[in-house]
């Protein structure tokens, strides 16, 4: 659908290593958005969150957002708060996110959960490209079920998500999510069997190493989940539970796993 505004939203961001630090060398974007300052990490590494001045996700919204970190360098993106996506009437929502992950740099993708409220349409594409082994990748992504204290439990018209990454020109992961609440039985077996949010997360790899300490934090945590891996020794990581917050935690611990091995 054409955005009903006449334009697409934008943000692009380059970061770069330099003398052992990373720098943004290229930065871009478009109404309603901009970027903070960023923050620099102890290790070198910078952290950046973008921010909108829109209340959310309106019907017509078009989103194309790149990041590119070129090699050496270490990008951690956040976001300012959860990702609200408005009730729409007809039509719907779209965003498409381009990663670029050149050799020996990091990016870690952990923006805040996702709302889908009722009657909201909304298809996401992430494409990434990872450059070799030596680029390193961590994406988190949770969704909740929507409004719960509004009665808008799996209430959307269609939430849809693909997720691709490759290493060089091999295609090493793909997820395809498309919920249509009112044709599938949201709660019911073989879908969230009771539970309100879902964590997807993904780290690249080689780090099966992992797997079992993984195992560990999910037995400790309030919900439910399991870890994959995948034939280059990249994890995929799939939690659900009743709660974002309690998610954003289990996600962060992982995170931080993660991190410490890679370094």
């Amino acid at each position: 659908m054409e955005n009903q505004f006449g334009k697409t939203s934008r943000l692009s961001v380059t970061a770069v290593c330099r003398g052992g630090r990373t720098i943004l060398d290229d930065v871009s974007f478009t109404a309603p958005y901009k970027l903070m300052k960023p923050f620099v990490k102890p290790n070198g590494g910078v952290q950046i969150m973008p921010v909108c001045a829109s209340a959310g996700i309106m019907r017509g919204d078009t989103q194309e957002f790149a990041y590119h970190v070129g090699a050496g360098a270490e990008l951690e993106v956040l976001s300012q708060s959860f990702d609200k996506i408005h009730k729409m009437d007809s039509g719907s929502a779209s965003r498409h996110i381009r990663i670029e992950v050149e050799p020996d740099a990091v990016l870690y993708y952990a923006p805040q959960p996702v709302i889908p409220f009722a009657q909201s349409a909304f298809d996401s594409v992430m494409d990434i490209h990872l450059a070799d082994a030596s680029a390193r990748f961590f994406l988190q992504d949770i969704l909740s079920c929507g409004r719960i204290a509004y009665d808008e439990r799996f209430a959307y018209r269609r939430f849809s998500s693909r997720v691709n990454i490759r290493r060089g020109e091999e295609l090493i992961y793909r997820d395809n999510t498309r919920y249509e609440p009112d044709r599938m039985p949201m709660e019911g077996i073989g879908m969230y069997e009771g539970y309100t949010h879902m964590a997807s997360l993904f780290l690249s790899g080689p780090c099966t190493a992992l797997q079992q300490p993984i195992w560990d934090i999910l037995e400790q945590s309030e919900g439910e989940g399991g870890v994959t891996a995948l034939a280059q020794g990249d994890l995929a990581v799939r939690i659900f539970g009743r709660r974002a917050q309690q998610l954003q935690q289990t996600a962060e611990s992982i995170r931080q796993l993660y991190e410490e091995y890679i370094n």
